[in-house]
């Protein structure tokens, strides 16, 4: 489609968002999809029209973004007599909403809550999500010990951490937070770059002490030793006292719903510093550690202003875009 064409065809899209008078709020309840929620007059940008020939309209933050596709038709009672049909539209919601009650899918899927605590036991015993008290989370990221990440997703690490390598210019402040896709900055770092590089990570201090040109300043605390990073409240204030240009926040975990987490208390105080010193703030996550969560927060997703992945699935992308995020896809 030309660009006069598709200008025109974006037009009446909105055109016609604006003429539903009947509707006073245009929400989202595709499968997979998680799209901003705005009232009526407020639904030119990442919102979604049901049609009733079961089209769906829906355009994100930039107008060229728009798509017209089919989609399900909304659930109705008794249709979900399946187990199996369950199990899938628990997961879209958890996807879309970042939790799940029980009392509200037995009222929203009309059967009863004994029905869906046994769903929702059965969902988190094959890993599909984690259970609560009173219903559900998206799946907990798995812990696994820092030697044996290194041997995770090899290839995946590499192609982030170079596109991360890349956005490193000369005279920068830059806080490198721990983590082993973090680690893998170092080795495509320039021999001919000069910059500082503030890290809570003495694996990392230790691959760039070889480097001719750059500046490392270890930042001192205790050793988390299951992460590799210092924490505490010596970290802190040292990270408090410095201005960066840029920050590669190691990321545990990630859902566009609840946020940056991670599983240790400290470490997230460390992180919550980090991103509060930095002019940009970029996560570095594989595809595997997206949609999950841990049990300590550090901040809601849209503190990043960039997120450097190799996930490549527009459902999966696009929740971040709709919050500001640039997103790199290698």
């Amino acid at each position: 489609m030309g660009n006069a064409a598709h200008e025109r065809h974006t037009f009446h899209i909105l055109q016609r968002l604006l003429e539903a008078k009947n509707v006073s709020v245009i929400e989202d309840d595709c499968s997979n999809r998680t799209l901003l929620r705005k009232t009526l007059y407020g639904a030119a940008f990442g919102s979604i029209m049901h049609k009733s020939d079961n089209t769906r309209i829906y355009v994100h933050n930039q107008v060229y973004s728009c798509k017209i596709g089919r989609m399900r038709p909304e659930a109705q009672a008794g249709q979900f007599a399946l187990k199996e049909e369950r199990h899938q539209y628990i997961l879209e919601l958890l996807g879309s909403e970042g939790r799940v009650l029980a009392a509200d899918l037995s009222s929203r899927y009309r059967v009863s809550e004994d029905t869906i605590r046994r769903d929702l036991r059965e969902l988190a015993s094959s890993g599909k999500i984690q259970r609560v008290h009173g219903g559900a989370l998206p799946r907990r990221a798995e812990a696994v010990a820092f030697v044996s990440r290194q041997q995770i997703d090899m290839e995946s690490k590499i192609g982030i951490a170079r596109a991360a390598a890349d956005m490193i210019r000369d005279g920068q402040v830059v806080l490198i937070d721990g983590g082993t896709t973090n680690l893998r900055i170092a080795s495509y770092l320039s021999r001919e770059r000069s910059a500082t590089i503030v890290t809570n990570s003495p694996p990392l201090a230790l691959a760039l002490a070889d480097h001719p040109k750059l500046s490392v300043l270890m930042l001192g605390g205790n050793l988390l030793k299951e992460a590799r990073v210092t924490t505490g409240i010596e970290t802190i204030r040292r990270v408090e006292s410095i201005r960066a240009d840029l920050c590669f926040l190691g990321m545990c975990s990630l859902h566009p719903e609840v946020g940056i987490t991670v599983g240790d208390r400290e470490e997230a105080y460390v992180k919550q510093a980090m991103i509060g010193v930095s002019t940009e703030v970029v996560g570095l996550i594989s595809f595997g550690k997206m949609g999950t969560s841990l049990p300590y927060l550090v901040g809601p997703a849209s503190r990043l202003t960039r997120l450097i992945t190799d996930a490549s699935d527009e459902d999966v992308l696009n929740p971040y875009r709709s919050q500001g995020i640039e997103v790199t896809s290698t």
